[in-house]
């Protein structure tokens, strides 16, 4: 199969897809997934992340590493999405980040490899996200502590 189509929204019962690996370029809807917790779409050729409201509110895990996106609009919907994986894209504005605080259920995001990490140390990067979403509970692989929301505060 080299086309999605919207036979996928027949997958009603459907709790995890993964496309990762497919040079799938733009993303589709996903209505009739009415299930789906779980979408991978890492190492794809996708720029934007969109049409995901069909999903918004059963979607808790994004998986969109190794893409070109640069802008995180479309996550804000997802109302009880916990985790992002958003390593290796093209997010080179810290206000991107700074959209993220307006999910609710957000807990964890991985941000490795990313322009606005360049010139910082790992440490000092994950401080800057943190500074940014302070509810977090693990940035970039790593638990967070109240020693670095602390530190975070500071930066």
């Amino acid at each position: 199969m080299n086309k999605i189509d919207s036979s996928v929204g027949t997958l009603a019962a459907c709790e995890r897809l993964s496309l990762s690996t497919n040079m799938i370029d733009k993303m589709f809807p996903l209505s009739g997934m009415s299930s789906l917790k779980i979408l991978s779409l890492g190492r794809n050729n996708i720029k934007k992340i969109e049409k995901l409201d069909d999903v918004a509110g059963t979607l808790e895990q994004l998986w969109m590493s190794y893409n070109t996106i640069s802008s995180l609009d479309g996550v804000l919907p997802l109302t009880n999405l916990r985790v992002l994986y958003m390593s290796q894209n093209s997010i080179k504005d810290w206000g991107e980040i700074e959209k993220l605080a307006a999910l609710p259920a957000l807990e964890e995001v991985l941000l490795v490899g990313n322009p606005i990490y360049e010139g910082l140390d790992a440490e000092a990067a994950m401080l800057q996200v943190i500074k940014r979403l302070p509810d977090l509970k693990k940035v970039d692989g790593q638990m967070v502590t109240d020693g670095m929301r602390k530190a975070a505060e500071e930066v």
